[in-house]
């Protein structure tokens, strides 16, 4: 599957022609727009976009792509990716970044105490956590797919408060990942058996959305301190990896900031959390 080809079909099956100024009838048959209006909108020849379509044309110019990105309504997420897939080197794979935490970085982890913090790679991989995050997940956290506990398992699905929406970023997550990395053997092992075992997963990366998550709520249904309304900063390290630091917080004097609280009264003993398998 050519996935440049694969972005830009279904980019266009989802610009309204209505928000372009062309008036669409009953007798419209296709979702979104035709191939020869998004070539007139871009200033390309309707062959060059069929054929980039196609997957019969390779490495189209910047200005080009741009054109495209404009055409087709993306914003600063999609349209790098769409960069990205259309100036993949034509070499020999390219080694994969291997994400190992630095011990300074670790302390960093360790001394975020009222919140929950974790380290994640570009597969949605926990790298480490701080104990808070370990009891947020009823589990040792370290070493969890996120992406798996999401879609193929009952405790993520009874865990996240908002199921659905965190679906949608986990998919939009790893399909930049596959853009970044597209020589990555864990990566593609990885979306291979969420395939196989989410017909939603299924659904979602066929739409081909990407997303990058920078900020913004996280809603958890935790089986001992009820609902937590968490605000999420995604920090990205500067080392090539694509390992983010991620942390959630809340508002003193909130429910839940109380939530955090109890939930960190609950592991003050000092007992292990258990170490379920992903």
């Amino acid at each position: 599957m050519d996935d440049l080809a694969d972005f830009l079909r279904t980019r266009r099956a989802r610009v309204l022609p209505e928000s372009v100024g062309i008036r669409a009838d009953a007798r419209r048959r296709v979702s979104g727009l035709r191939r020869e209006e998004v070539a007139h909108l871009s200033g390309v020849s309707v062959d060059y976009y069929v054929r980039l379509e196609q997957g019969r044309a390779r490495r189209p110019s910047a200005q080009v792509l741009d054109a495209l990105a404009r055409a087709l309504h993306l914003d600063e997420v999609e349209r790098g990716h769409l960069h990205r897939l259309a100036h993949r080197p034509e070499r020999a794979p390219r080694r994969v970044p291997v994400a190992r935490p630095r011990p300074e970085l670790l302390r960093v982890l360790e001394l975020v105490v009222d919140a929950p913090a974790f380290l994640i790679d570009h597969r949605l991989t926990v790298l480490a956590a701080n104990r808070l995050a370990d009891l947020l997940y009823g589990r040792r956290v370290q070493g969890l797919n996120l992406a798996r506990h999401v879609f193929l398992g009952e405790e993520g699905r009874a865990l996240f408060a908002d199921w659905e929406g965190c679906t949608l970023d986990a998919v939009g997550h790893l399909r930049l990942s596959a853009g970044r990395y597209p020589d990555d053997p864990e990566l593609a092992s990885l979306i291979g058996e969420l395939a196989m075992g989410s017909a939603r997963f299924r659904r979602l990366w066929a739409r081909a959305d990407v997303r990058r998550r920078t900020h913004g709520r996280k809603a958890y249904q935790h089986a001992e301190v009820g609902r937590l309304e968490l605000h999420q900063e995604n920090f990205a390290l500067p080392d090539g990896t694509g390992t983010e630091l991620i942390v959630q917080s809340a508002a003193p004097g909130t429910a839940a900031h109380d939530g955090l609280r109890l939930l960190a009264s609950l592991g003050a003993t000092g007992d292990p959390v258990p170490s379920d398998t992903a």
